[in-house]
This record gives C-alpha cells, structure tokens and sequence, in this order.
C-alpha cells in the first residue's frame, strides 16, 4: 500500500494545479468572449471587401503593368507566415499549425525548401520557437501582438509583406493560421497572400461580375484596395486565431480540471484505503498483544 504521507502531499498537489486550471479556464472564458465578438464583427467587412475584389476581373487585376500586387513570377523564394500563440497551455492550437506549416512545405515548395528558398515570418513566439530550433530561416519579430491586438499591428504586418513582395526577395507569399468556428473547433486554413489571383469560379455558379464605375480611375482604386485588403485579410486572421486560442485554451483547461477531479477521487480512494489498512494493522496488533498477555 502506498505511504499515507505521499498520497496526501499528491492530493495536496492535484488540488493546488486544479485550481490554477479552472481559474485559467475562467479567464480564457472572458477573453474568448471578447475576442468573439471581434471576429464576428469584423468578418462581415472582410466578406464584403473581399467579394469587392473578387468582381475584379483578371484583365482589371493583372492587365496593368504597374500593379505590381498581381505580378506572378517564377516561385524561386517562399515566405509563409505562421500565425500561433505566444502562450501554451492550448492543446492542439499550436502544433495543427506546425504541422500545417511543415505539410504545407513538404507538398508545395519540397525543391524550394532543399535550395533553403523557404522563410518562415513567425507570428508568436511558439511558431518562432519551433521553426528556430529546427533551423528554419526564420525572418520578423512580432510576439506578444495578442496582448493587445489592433489593426495597427497587422498594417505593420502587411507593409513589411508587401516591402518584401514588391522588392524581389520573395516571389510568393503563403498564410497559415487556426480559424475560430467554435468554443471546441478551429479549422486550420491556408491563403495566398501575394501575388493577388482572381479566385477560380466555383462549378456551378451563376457569374456575379459587376462592371464597376471607377473614381477617380481604376489603377488609382486598385492601388489603394488591395494594399488595404490585404491588411483587411492579415487581421482578419490575427482575430480569428485569437479567438481560436482563447476557445482552445478554455478546452483544454476545463478537460484538465475534470481529469485533476478525476485524479483527486482515486487519490482519495486510494488514501482511504491506506488509511483504513494502517488503523486495521494496528487493531491486529493490539489484539495480538492483548492476546499474549492473557496467556502469559
């Protein structure tokens, strides 16, 4: 039977850490709601800006040469960014990312990542972490945006991005991140970023081109339009991945509360049995003594 003194410091223990994992899960709760209402307000706007470009043509795209947003060159250099946590403690959050960043290389850009033609822009400090350590060409620093995210951070972002995209040291422009869905689901998505394609028209759909009317000119709108889109679309997923770890952490943190519960009962089981075991021993050999003086 286990030591009485042992089992009581591990109850002591198991109760201490069930603490912190439901206060944990209290405050992810609060944050989550926060964070949720955020996405859920700003998807509509992304929605609406991104169908906006979607009824831009190919021609409108990429017909003028000074656009250079829709330049598609040879892909010789790859930037991903990958957008995780700069906190643990969130079940599968970070590692989906990982991997999705990992399958994402492995697939895609295999002879890209041989000639060390694939970078890494961490958003976090998990993802910068994980790809440092298994010597990644690592590019950017921007841990702790989640403490206090505004759209001012993902403009920041996304003219670094376009600096790069448009001065020739990356040819393509990839973005992986969780997607909130719900309290107990992220789905795992992967976007262009740059070079800006007209989306392929889904089979089946009735056409939806809309012949705009441009002031004060076309280039002078598609200029402004997707540089903003495109920080539109960074802090989009900035927000959507907050939520995401917040529902993540919040998971993870009632799932280990219920297992310390779980821990506690069998701890406390297994002390009482202890416990009775020792009194039992110790009747016996009271009895027993008593036993030997009477036949003495």
């Amino acid at each position: 039977m286990p030591n009485l003194k042992e089992v009581k410091n591990r109850i002591t223990s198991v109760m201490s850490t069930q603490q912190i994992t439901k206060a944990m899960k209290m405050v992810a709760a609060a944050k989550l709601r926060k964070s949720q209402e955020r996405i859920t307000q700003m998807r509509p706007y992304a929605q609406k800006l991104n169908a906006i470009l979607k009824n831009l043509s190919e021609a409108q795209l990429s017909g003028d040469s000074d656009n250079w947003y829709s330049k598609v060159r040879e892909e010789k250099r790859i930037l991903v960014v990958a957008v995780s946590s700069d906190r643990g403690l969130c079940g599968s959050f970070n590692t989906n990312v990982m991997k999705g960043v990992t399958r994402l290389i492995q697939e895609k850009y295999e002879a890209q990542s041989r000639q060390g033609n694939v970078v890494i822009l961490p958003i976090g400090k998990k993802s910068a972490e994980y790809f440092a350590k298994r010597k990644y060409e690592v590019v950017g620093q921007y841990s702790g945006l989640f403490s206090s995210l505004t759209f001012a951070h993902a403009s920041e972002v996304g003219e670094y991005i376009m600096k790069v995209f448009r001065e020739g040291k990356f040819d393509k422009v990839e973005l992986v991140y969780n997607e909130f869905k719900n309290v107990a689901t992220q789905i795992l998505r992967t976007e262009q970023l740059l070079p800006v394609v007209s989306p392929e028209p889904q089979a089946g759909a009735a056409p939806t081109q809309i012949d705009y009317i441009y002031q004060p000119s076309q280039q002078e709108i598609v200029e402004a339009l997707i540089p903003n889109s495109l920080k539109v679309q960074i802090f989009k997923a900035l927000l959507d991945s907050n939520a995401a770890e917040n529902g993540a952490r919040m998971t993870a943190m009632d799932k280990a509360t219920e297992n310390a519960g779980e821990l506690l009962k069998e701890l406390k089981l297994s002390y009482n049995r202890s416990r009775q075991a020792a009194i039992t021993k110790e009747i016996l050999e009271i009895v027993g003594g008593a036993e030997a003086l009477k036949s003495a």
